[in-house]
């Protein structure tokens, strides 16, 4: 007994003695980081280094200008852009691409524990993709699992990006399904249905004491399958959301597509607007006033559009897709800020980029494309110590070959990921 005890004794003393090296070697070493340029998070520049002491970054600058504290490790990244960590601004992590398997067969057939099994996985490969951060707006019928996940991530059970989890979304009474059933059949159903101020007002104060970060809100959506969306909630129930989440600290998010579903959101004053397909030059004019960011999920639209039978690259452009790049069009000419974010889950994770590469394509300078996924979006979602490589920040940091200035594909080419100063790929 004596023997066992000293033996359990000693092992646990073992495993301390490594969480402590660990602890030390990963927390309060310095690394320099020593790529071809930098890009900051609103400028790039050549020839900078950044060094980091723990979980932040103390220098970031020309190597002359840096007095190298004894004992530093350097890590040569030749060729290389150093960056600021991606924040993905629309992610479903329990969701995996449509054209594996469709939304509602997730929704009714795909447990909430095989779902987290998925999301984890994709928590995985967004990171090692580059994605530090990320918005999961919405667990699409899975419960409060996105927020179970941002646990687990937090405790070290698996690894993944920060998250910022928005639980069930909210939707109007009726507007949502998974639909097509008779109506004696109840079906689980992808967000959590509302009716008037006060079960509005009521689900806000629920889903904020499960844990959700942000509240997300469905403000026009397809009544019947196949129509044309409509707006959803009434001012008065929207403006209760926001006015209960706000008092608790926390923000709204719309889904909205249509001009009239936009504008009550506007009104309501939810902080951003996902897709927003049938906005106008007004409309992105009046979200640029009062500070909103139009999150345009480009890639979203693109991938299910595939998905329904267009050949890309060869068949003639979609009307959908032409729509969509002539709202995106007077987006920018509004001055909106763009919020970067695929709605990826629609797509595979991982593949983040394809939004980035779209953005460029539809009419955004690749420069600007990488401030809305840094900075921009640390900003807008409250972020402060993330999105920039300046002192003070936290090192959440990403390498990639080449240089997305010039070309933003090279936003695939990943080659390097520390999130709050511990490396995850190198």
């Amino acid at each position: 007994m004596k023997l066992r005890n000293s033996f359990q004794t000693l092992k646990s003393i073992s495993i301390w003695t490594l969480l402590l090296i660990f602890f030390i070697t990963h927390s309060y070493g310095q690394t320099l980081l020593k790529p071809d340029r930098v890009f900051d998070g609103t400028d790039i520049h050549e020839s900078w280094v950044v060094l980091v002491e723990g979980n932040t970054i103390s220098y970031s600058g020309e190597l002359s200008g840096l007095k190298k504290p004894k004992g530093t490790k350097e890590i040569d990244l030749a060729g290389t852009t150093l960056m600021p960590g991606i924040i993905e601004g629309h992610s479903h992590l329990l969701l995996h691409p449509y054209n594996e398997t469709d939304w509602n067969d997730q929704v009714l057939k795909e447990s909430p524990v095989e779902r987290a099994i998925r999301g984890s996985v994709h928590a995985k490969n967004s990171l090692m993709a580059g994605i530090t951060t990320m918005r999961d707006l919405g667990a699409e019928g899975a419960g409060y699992t996105d927020v179970y996940l941002k646990k687990t991530i937090e405790d070290g059970i698996i690894v993944g990006p920060r998250s910022l989890v928005a639980g069930p979304a909210i939707v109007a009474t009726g507007a949502y399904g998974p639909k097509g059933f008779h109506d004696g059949v109840t079906v689980p159903l992808g967000a959590e249905p509302v009716s008037g101020k006060e079960e509005a007002i009521k689900t806000v104060r629920t889903q904020m004491g499960n844990g959700a970060d942000l509240i997300k809100i469905y403000a026009d959506y397809r009544w019947t399958p196949g129509a044309d969306s409509q707006p959803t909630f009434l001012q008065e129930e929207i403006d209760a959301i926001v006015e209960t989440a706000e008092s608790a600290g926390k923000y709204v998010v719309a889904h909205a597509s249509t001009p009239e579903g936009m504008k009550r959101a506007i009104l309501g004053g939810v902080e951003t607007i996902e897709h927003g397909d049938g906005g106008t030059l007004e409309i992105f004019t009046m979200m640029k006033e009062k500070g909103i960011g139009l999150c345009p999920t480009l890639a979203a639209g693109d991938a299910i559009t595939q998905y329904r039978g267009w050949n890309k690259g060869k068949d003639p452009e979609p009307e959908r897709i032409t729509q969509k790049k002539k709202s995106f069009q007077l987006a920018l000419e509004s001055g909106v800020q763009i919020v970067f974010g695929g709605d990826v889950g629609v797509f595979t994770h991982g593949e983040n980029y394809r939004e980035m590469e779209l953005m460029v394509q539809y009419g955004m300078q690749p420069k600007d494309v990488l401030i809305s996924a840094t900075s921009g979006n640390a900003a807008m979602f409250h972020l402060d110590q993330l999105g920039q490589l300046k002192k003070g920040f936290l090192a959440d940091i990403i390498a990639v070959q080449g240089n997305p200035i010039k070309d933003i594909r090279s936003i695939r080419k990943t080659n390097f990921v520390m999130k709050d100063g511990v490396i995850y790929r190198e």
